[in-house]
């Protein structure tokens, strides 16, 4: 069956003060509603302070690094609804700051900035305001997603370009999701307030086998709001889908029309960072790297940066990218972290060791582990002890060995093979990881094929 998923995706932007006022952004550092003032909690009578101007030039970085159109003003509108986060009983958001752009072969519609509410928790009947007024961004795409893998990949590359604009208020929370799913051409359901991709992905899965089952059993599917309960995983009606006219929209009487200086665009065009996919053509086109590698190393700004402060110390780039991509990348993802919240000071200096193969791969992989995990410091004095052993040192190891495996060796002489694998372990297990495996093959067959 056919699926259609469009994302409304909203932003915390990184300034100092609310959209609309002088209480801090960072929300979460104080006690439930006291990083408040009558403007944030719509007290009658207050009057908002003129829109923040660092908000609205993040948001327009935003919008031209996703390709869009700068409208030359918007004008900020009430959008009424009623829900215990909304001290006010409206949202004040803008007209499209930004329209037409395009991410991933996804068309993004338009781009709004707006205000976010407080949080509700429903279960303890709880509202906290003090993320009331924090400034986010709304990008709101078509429904050209066709599968949870296209929507991963999608929100994924948002998610690195949105690090590298370096916009983000809080990097634990880069955004919120709103999916729209729709099977078969049948109504749209939405789902509020995802907070990670893994939970889009569940989400979205799941909501897809409700719908499909729905049409096979030959019902209809309701045009609803739904909420994504983790702990149950599943989705969860909230409220019949309100429609365009249900949040009787009116420009806001307190805020003036706010005019996009064309020579501020061009300022703030020129400021744009090298843009993700730009530094992926970079990587592939100047160091010949493999385009999955050079996505892989690009898709962490930390990483990258790291990739590129050390390229120069290597005789190829294409290792350096390797070690990074598959070795570094694996054991982060096998441990559920990502690269700044490890020690790398001295990553490289493993791989160089490797490379230069003054340590075998074993070695390596067994040197970086211990490193990552922080089991470590002195990653020199660890190399030295892990040091490759010379070939005469090799032959002395080998020889011995050979002489106290006699039965071994009758049977590899007699047309057994397969010993040579338990030879070959033996001895990489006596030198402890100083000998590369396949010098230690060719080795002992030189040595038992002449003697």
């Amino acid at each position: 069956m056919n699926v259609k998923i469009g994302f409304e995706i909203h932003v915390q932007l990184k300034t100092e003060s609310k959209l609309s006022c002088k209480c801090s952004t960072r929300y979460w550092e104080s006690e439930p509603n006291t990083n408040v003032c009558p403007v944030c909690t719509g007290l009658p009578g207050s009057k908002p302070f003129p829109l923040n101007k660092k908000a609205l030039e993040q948001a327009i970085k935003v919008a031209l690094s996703l390709g869009m159109k700068v409208n030359p003003s918007i004008t900020v509108l009430r959008k009424h609804y009623f829900y215990p986060d909304l001290p006010s009983g409206y949202q004040r958001t803008s007209t499209p700051l930004g329209v037409n752009g395009k991410l991933n072969g996804v068309r993004i519609r338009e781009l709004h900035i707006e205000e976010d509410p407080g949080r509700y928790e429903p279960r303890k009947g709880l509202v906290d305001f003090n993320r009331s007024g924090v400034p986010l961004i709304e990008i709101v795409t078509e429904p050209d997603i066709n599968s949870v893998e296209e929507a991963e990949a999608f929100l994924r590359n948002l998610h690195t370009l949105l690090t590298y604009l370096d916009v983000v208020l809080n990097p634990s929370i880069v955004f919120r999701v709103d999916a729209n799913v729709s099977v078969e051409g049948g109504e749209r359901v939405e789902i509020k307030n995802i907070n990670t991709i893994e939970g889009v992905k569940k989400a979205l899965s799941f909501e897809i086998i409700r719908q499909k089952k729905l049409i096979e059993q030959g019902q209809k599917v309701k045009r609803e709001t739904k909420h994504w309960d983790e702990e149950r995983n599943r989705t969860v009606t909230l409220r019949e889908k309100e429609t365009e006219e249900d949040y009787r929209y009116m420009p806001d009487p307190d805020v003036p029309v706010v005019v996009i200086d064309e020579e501020l665009v061009e300022k703030l065009k020129e400021t744009l960072p090298e843009l993700p996919w730009e530094r992926e053509n970079r990587y592939v086109d100047t160091f010949g790297i493999d385009r999955s590698k050079a996505h892989a190393i690009v898709s962490d700004r930390d990483m990258a940066e790291y990739f590129e402060a050390h390229i120069s110390l290597f005789r190829s780039p294409k290792f350096w990218a390797d070690f990074l991509a598959d070795r570094v990348k694996g054991e982060l993802n096998y441990r559920g972290k990502t690269f700044s919240q490890i020690h790398s000071k001295d990553l490289y200096v493993i791989a160089l060791a490797w490379e230069k193969e003054e340590i075998t791969k074993e070695a390596a992989i067994e040197i970086l582990r211990a490193y990552i995990d922080e089991k470590i410091d002195d990653v020199k004095k660890i190399i030295e002890q892990k040091r490759k052993l010379s070939e005469e040192e090799l032959m002395s190891i080998i020889n011995d060995l050979l002489s106290r495996e006699e039965s071994l060796v009758k049977q590899y002489r007699e047309g057994n093979r397969k010993v040579l694998n338990v030879l070959i372990g033996k001895v990489v297990s006596a030198t402890k990881g100083r000998a590369d495996p396949r010098t230690v093959k060719d080795l002992i067959e030189k040595i038992l094929n002449t003697a």
